[in-house]
């Protein structure tokens, strides 16, 4: 029997699967809020994007939210276009496993998404999260705008300093420009309400939490 080991390089463009000119089919209503995944989203609400190892534990973090319209998962932060999750998980692809947020900032800030973003995982781990292994499970914050720039290099740099404290290695978060979304398969969508027994690898809280950094959402 012949074994693989996956890369943990995020492939170049030119190296990179070619994907396709067609989305891949997925479900239009959320499973549990009962609201569109796709859209139109109500006039003044927003939208987030996060990786955080496997996307089914990330994304029931962000739903349980007050203030949370609808989230989704899907990929992102790599070069195919609209890709299948077996090409995701192939490492040829480029892309990070991540949940879209969308949220009204009248009830609930950036600043606390970023918050429960890092006490969900373990920033400091690179291309993996727990026993999830490759470029698909790396930790990323994906921005739109300078306000969020700021914000989210800002909360990394404090979550940082109250790591090391503890002794935990640096943080290796990527924190880039909103790049573009591709929603997951429908079955992945809300994956752990529709299978309560189903793997989660974010199942408990996270490093940052654990510890007790003393850093809270502005």
């Amino acid at each position: 029997m012949l074994f693989f080991r996956k890369s943990l390089e995020i492939p170049a463009a030119k190296d990179a699967l070619p994907g396709r000119k067609s989305a891949i089919p997925t479900a239009e209503t959320h499973f549990v809020l009962k609201t569109p995944i796709k859209g139109p989203y109500p006039a003044g609400f927003k939208q987030a994007i996060f990786g955080l190892g496997c996307f089914w534990g990330a994304e029931r973090k962000f739903w349980e939210l007050p203030g949370v319209y609808t989230t989704a998962v899907g990929y992102a932060a790599g070069h195919t276009p609209n890709a299948t999750y077996e090409e995701v998980c192939s490492g040829r692809t480029g892309h990070n496993e991540v949940v879209l947020v969308v949220y009204d900032p009248a009830k609930i800030s950036f600043a606390q998404l970023l918050k429960t973003f890092w006490e969900s995982h373990d920033p400091t781990q690179g291309m993996r999260q727990g026993n999830d292994i490759g470029t698909q499970y790396r930790s990323g914050i994906y921005v739109s705008g300078a306000d969020e720039q700021a914000a989210a290099q800002t909360s990394k740099a404090e979550y940082e300093k109250a790591l090391k404290a503890k002794g935990y290695d640096g943080i290796t978060t990527e924190i880039l420009p909103t790049p573009a979304f591709y929603f997951a398969e429908d079955y992945h969508q809300q994956y752990l309400a529709k299978n309560p027994h189903g793997y989660c690898g974010l199942g408990g809280t996270g490093v940052a939490c654990q510890i007790g950094t003393g850093v809270s959402a502005h």
